[in-house]
């Protein structure tokens, strides 16, 4: 059964494309823990005509820890480090774009335009790994925004990471969807050596059109193929993630794309089915009525019935699959392909058993 959709928008609420090249959301409206909405609204005169593109602003964050953690069945980690807040990658689907509401700003162009860096990352996770009561397990660095996003090139908060993990033995899982990930490659290829590091690539499309109107910011398809064929190389384990699988847009891609990445040296892949929470149902129906208005009704209706009729079902085991004869075929392709490639075909297992805790300053050194 499919669910009808009406999919107008609000075009006054769209911010003026010259303004926002290069971007991925289309307004920029105050999020939904703001007294007032704000939001650009043309009066009449002209004037949004005379602002200027929109520009990339970073603001240094002070954290107070470093280390955050999670109880959900359906990831394979339970703490990760986020270097940065918000992403210049300018995805529409992103399920991280509701955080930057907490901090009183829009979950639309702000996410992607005014971005926090946590230039104390390194010293806090020393801080936390030196803690007596601290028990190794693997950190997944970029489970939230990306690490190696553009302004990692300026700030190298992800490498400082890197370099804390390298130099106490601690186990780190990389996500990301940048090529720039190979300028670390001499610390990730270290660190594999001794099984203390792997790295996921995501890649949503090998159409490079597809692939700048769905991540506009993001590394070229073929550059994150190239990138996983240097880490494998290099002998970094790499996984593939084709996520997000969106229905009537890429997940014909499946097959190709898990072969050409097989091709390339990955030895793993998994994939996630695109969720709408909060704000992201709207940002993205924005997006996709904007990019592909030929098949949009058609993508919100198998995405609500592989979600219960609604447009988001967070419930453990259902949130990241769906459910639904569309959403078992999907399922039922990726396992088929996954058997023929010979992905999966064994999981890789990082040591925890080599970690020796930093010494702080004035601190004692571990008796042997």
């Amino acid at each position: 059964m499919l669910y009808t959709y009406c999919m107008k928008i609000d075009l006054e609420r769209v911010v003026a494309e010259e303004r926002r090249r290069g971007r991925g959301a289309r307004t920029n409206v105050s999020g939904r823990y703001e007294v007032e909405l704000r939001e650009e609204i043309d009066d009449g005169w002209d004037n949004l005509a005379d602002l200027p593109a929109l520009k990339t602003e970073v603001q240094i964050e002070a954290a107070r820890s470093i280390l955050s953690k999670n109880s959900s069945p359906d990831l394979s980690f339970d703490q990760s480090i986020n270097p940065y807040r918000g992403c210049e990658h300018g995805c529409s689907y992103c399920y991280a774009r509701p955080n930057h509401t907490y901090v009183g700003l829009s979950a639309g162009l702000d996410f992607e335009t005014r971005l926090f860096a946590k230039t104390n990352a390194a010293d806090l996770l020393r801080k936390a790994l030196a803690d007596p009561k601290y028990v190794a397990k693997t950190i997944a660095l970029g489970a939230v925004t990306d690490p190696y996003q553009p302004i990692e090139r300026t700030f190298g908060i992800s490498r400082q990471i890197l370099e804390v993990l390298d130099a106490t033995s601690h186990p780190v899982a990389v996500v990301t969807k940048s090529a720039g990930v190979l300028r670390d490659i001499d610390i990730l290829a270290r660190m594999a050596e001794r099984g203390l590091a792997k790295v996921a690539l995501s890649i949503t499309s090998l159409d490079r059109a597809v692939a700048r109107k769905m991540e506009p910011r993001a590394a070229t398809p073929s550059r994150r193929l190239d990138a996983i064929r240097q880490l494998s190389a290099a002998g970094v384990p790499t996984t593939v993630m084709t996520a997000p699988i969106i229905p009537s847009l890429n997940d014909w891609e499946i097959e190709r794309l898990l072969e050409a990445a097989r091709d390339a040296g990955a030895s793993q892949a998994g994939y996630v089915l695109l969720r709408l929470p909060h704000e992201i149902k709207h940002l993205f129906r924005e997006w996709l009525v904007t990019e592909f208005p030929d098949r949009a009704d058609r993508v919100i209706n198998l995405l609500r019935e592989m979600h219960g009729g609604k447009d988001y079902d967070a419930r453990w085991g259902v949130r990241q699959t769906g459910q639904g004869p569309y959403a078992l075929q999907i399922k039922a392709r990726y396992k088929l392909a996954l058997k023929r490639l010979g992905l999966n075909a064994r999981r890789f297992s990082l040591r925890k058993d080599l970690f020796e805790p930093p010494v702080m300053k004035g601190g004692q050194m571990r008796l042997l």
